[in-house]
């Protein structure tokens, strides 16, 4: 599944894979410090996200009188990009793709350590 998210919603998203919990519109308000949408867009955001499948709805919490919803990821930051890697057009070669990530300099030794017991156990499994 691929979904092309705009800045707003990937600013929501962001707040959400940061914070790993359920959050509700007023934890979105609190935590979003440099959002680039008014406080007042936030629930089309959430409405936009929840009909992209991006977030389901997990709860609810209360707010002073009211109740409002808490929401979660349905899918992890890395998921999202793979898929977003993956849905295009113009697929990247896979060896290719790896080679290039593995270039980066942001792999450290430790990094290529857990990728070869990942490969390992994938392995194992086929």
């Amino acid at each position: 599944m691929h979904v092309e998210l705009t800045k707003s919603e990937m600013e929501i998203m962001d707040v959400l894979w940061c914070d790993g919990g359920a959050l509700s519109r007023a934890d979105f308000l609190a935590r979003s410090e440099q959002k680039s949408w008014k406080d007042s867009s936030v629930h089309i955001l959430l409405n936009g996200l929840l009909s992209k499948g991006m977030i389901c709805e997990a709860g609810f919490v209360r707010h002073n009188k009211t109740y409002g919803r808490t929401f979660l990821p349905t899918m992890t930051r890395e998921e999202y990009f793979a898929a977003t890697i993956f849905s295009h057009r113009y697929k990247p070669d896979m060896l290719g793709l790896m080679k290039a990530l593995l270039d980066r300099p942001e792999v450290t030794a430790e990094t290529l350590q857990a990728l070869e017991a990942q490969i390992k156990a994938k392995k194992e499994t086929r």
